[in-house]
């Protein structure tokens, strides 16, 4: 079958459209403060499938509908995995570990717009994204201890992103923590006034749609996800090959015989 791909999409639970190059993907599920049930996963890795696929496409925002962000999984979901096998319950979680693995391993860059509270596997969609920008009164945090759950899948992504001891601060107690506080941690890379969130995420999107070459950012976001698993030799001439199959791309040459030039590069 082949990938569908459109300016725009609306599915059950999100919304995909493109214009100058900036996919956005929205959380569109706002009754439910956007928490996550299967077909809510199913229908974000479709998202993110058409994004990755869609030429039309450099840079992708992730953003939600209504205040909040995302709550974390569906309360009605969760009652319904009470009697769930052993099995099913792997393959339900293993579908959300391809979603988060997917985001994080995209070809294209990733930015996300976080409205309102990120909230467990909600703060793990935040956590996956190459950048995130949030508003003062956001919140963030892996609540699942407190119901006796585990965030297994997000501690994962979570170690890389913020390391030992602060990711057991979050994942240990529970407790959600401040935009701010996020921001001292890591998680986020900006909190910006509420009215003025929209604009300086798509400002970003826009500046490395223009300033950058997609290939090199693809390759970049690459060797950031494989380098921190391999021991540190192998990771070197793991990033020397990568280097030297980059000098002979034409983004690479092309790059290079305009800053040689001082022409202005047209990305």
């Amino acid at each position: 079958m082949n990938t569908p791909t459109a300016d725009t999409l609306a599915l059950q639970y999100i919304d995909y459209r493109c214009t100058n190059r900036v996919a956005t993907i929205t959380l569109n599920r706002p009754e439910k403060r956007n928490a996550l049930n299967y077909e809510m996963v199913s229908q974000l890795k479709q998202a993110f499938d058409i994004a990755e696929n869609d030429d039309e496409c450099k840079i992708i925002i992730l953003k939600a509908a209504g205040p909040v962000f995302c709550s974390g999984a569906d309360l009605e979901y969760l009652q319904q995995l009470e009697g769930n096998s052993y099995a099913e319950n792997l393959e339900d979680s293993t579908h959300l570990m391809q979603l988060l693995h997917l985001i994080y391993t995209l070809k294209k860059v990733v930015i996300a717009q976080v409205n309102g509270h990120a909230i467990a596997s909600g703060c793990g969609l935040a956590t996956v994204c190459d950048f995130a920008y949030t508003v003062p009164s956001a919140q963030f945090g892996y609540t699942e201890v407190k119901i006796g759950f585990l965030p297994a899948i997000v501690k994962v992504f979570l170690l890389r992103k913020i390391g030992e001891a602060k990711a057991k601060e979050l994942l240990l107690t529970g407790d959600l923590i401040s935009a701010e506080k996020a921001k001292t941690f890591g998680l986020v890379n900006e909190v910006v006034p509420e009215e003025e969130l929209e604009m300086r995420v798509r400002e970003l999107a826009e500046r490395l749609c223009v300033q950058n070459s997609a290939q090199a950012m693809e390759v970049t976001k690459e060797l950031i996800a494989m380098v921190q698993e391999l021991p540190l030799k192998e990771a070197l001439e793991y990033a020397a090959e990568r280097n030297a199959l980059a000098r002979a791309t034409d983004d690479c040459q092309s790059g290079i015989h305009a800053f040689l030039n001082k022409q202005p590069i047209i990305w």
